[in-house]
């Protein structure tokens, strides 16, 4: 299913549906009244401004920060934390940091309730003043076009058509995929289900969309995942559907170890697959199906094509924690 969509997404193909036609109107029933359920958290629209300078301590004469742009929903912008440092993206650009010993310069355009499409206005910020454009871009983004029904072959398309724009700019992309909307607290069964099995089709039709634009991803089942539904209320937020500042800190770990290796800064005896963590070349659909079911797998592109199309390197990155850390130098 995820090929047929990411193929739809790619030749202009109609909108494959991710659930059945008989379960749309239980599954807008449940959703407006998961929705509601959300609605009367005590968490507000509003997101900390994490946006400045990073690690100023690490600066060198004539060096310029590291640029890091964030786009995406109300996960990359961090809604439901109250500090700016709880931010995913002041942990990413803390984190990054530290590991590159260079300031990182965050820039997160990020939209609470966009969908794919409004990707396109928030790559035109970013690339607004070409002479500052990113080194590298983190994009969060894919529930709300679960709970909103967009067809995933849109989602889809307007996703690897931002990866191709960066990535012609000249910035490294990671794509965090659609995590698993199955298990936030309001969603009942059989919804539960159904928004599981819908966000991971997209998650994998997202990998190989901005794999095949030279892109990489990572899953983010963690951020709703297994852990998540252990520890509701120490990993979800007040609302009940937003992450924690604990939840955020989970997604940055899973996150930071791509951005690291994209930017070459990884250690290299980590970046040679690892047969006894079942790391290894596989064709991208396959890659991408089995990231979609295990939470902190990356996938990248390996090789231009095969005997069963193009391929992937999936890695299943250690992950390290990262400290929650105030912007130094205001944007």
């Amino acid at each position: 299913m995820a090929r047929r969509i990411a193929a739809g997404a790619a030749y202009g193909g109609g909108g494959l549906g991710l659930v059945g036609a008989a379960a749309v109107g239980l599954l807008l029933t449940e959703m407006r009244m998961a929705r509601r359920h959300v609605n009367n958290g005590s968490a507000t629209g509003r997101v900390p401004l994490a946006d400045g300078v990073y690690g100023t301590g690490y600066g060198r004469f004539g060096e310029p920060p590291l640029r890091l742009a964030v786009l995406g929903d109300s996960t990359a912008a961090g809604q439901g934390v109250h500090r700016a440092g709880q931010t995913p993206g002041a942990l990413l650009a803390a984190g990054l940091a530290a590991v590159a010993e260079r300031p990182v310069s965050l820039r997160n355009v990020a939209l609470p309730g966009a969908t794919s499409d409004d990707l396109e206005r928030q790559v035109a910020l970013v690339l607004a003043a070409p002479i500052t454009a990113p080194d590298i871009c983190v994009i969060m983004i894919g529930a709300n076009d679960v709970t909103r029904r967009i067809p995933p072959t849109r989602s889809v398309r307007h996703l690897s058509a931002t990866v191709r724009r960066l990535r012609s700019a000249g910035a490294e992309v990671v794509v965090g995929t659609c995590p698993d909307l199955g298990t936030i607290e309001p969603v009942r069964q059989p919804l539960r289900w159904l928004a599981r099995r819908a966000s991971r089709q997209l998650a994998a039709a997202q990998t190989i969309g901005a794999v095949e634009q030279g892109g990489r991803t990572v899953s983010l089942g963690d951020l709703l995942g297994p852990e998540f539904a252990a520890n509701p209320r120490e990993l979800f937020g007040p609302d009940h559907y937003h992450p924690s500042a604990e939840g955020y800190a989970t997604a940055a770990m899973a996150v930071l170890p791509t951005l690291c290796a994209a930017l070459g800064l990884w250690p290299a005896e980590e970046e040679r697959p690892d047969a006894s963590r079942r790391e290894g070349f596989l064709p991208v659909a396959r890659a991408a199906a089995e990231a979609a079911s295990e939470a902190g797998t990356e996938v990248a592109a390996a090789m231009p094509t095969g005997p069963r199309g193009p391929w992937a390197l999936l890695k299943r990155r250690r992950r390290r924690r990262v400290r929650e850390t105030e912007p130094v130098t205001p944007s």
